[in-house]
């Protein structure tokens, strides 16, 4: 039940939020103290909209107080692509270099003809989207699925 209603915070932190506004200002205390109970966060994510926001909610947890020790993206589907050197993804995450993990999906990688020595630095290849999330929930990790 803890894990459903931290999930169901995050959700609408991320619905009723813009990438343009997570930052700007902060989560109330209620919120706040609700998120604490847990400090690890992982998210699923296969669009470049998504992969954009969930930074945001980062920065928006840590400027709002809550405690993260462990916040990771695992990441799936054409936005791959975009995780590579010289990107503007590359350049949008060396922010969050050691404060943020993304996992990619090696399968994805796979079809997708991207190669562990094409990815940004920080990028690191899993054996699939789905395995490495059950690895983190079963880590106890908050997770949620975009």
């Amino acid at each position: 039940m803890k894990t459903f209603r931290t999930l169901l915070l995050l959700s609408a932190i991320f619905f009723f939020s813009t990438s343009q506004t997570f930052g700007q200002d902060k989560l109330d205390a209620e919120i706040v103290s609700d998120l604490s109970a847990t400090k690890q966060y992982a998210f699923g994510v296969s669009q470049e909209l998504h992969f954009r926001g969930v930074l945001g909610m980062y920065d928006r947890l840590v400027d709002s107080g809550v405690e993260v020790t462990d916040y990771e993206i695992v990441v799936k589907g054409k936005v791959v692509k975009q995780l590579v050197k010289g990107s503007e993804l590359e350049t949008l995450f060396q922010k969050y270099k050691g404060k943020v993990r993304v996992s990619v999906c090696s399968v994805a990688m796979e079809k997708l003809g991207v190669t562990e020595g094409q990815l940004a630095e920080g990028m690191e290849p899993v054996v699939t989207y789905s395995v490495r999330l059950l690895q983190l929930q079963a880590k106890g990790y908050s997770t949620l699925f975009y």
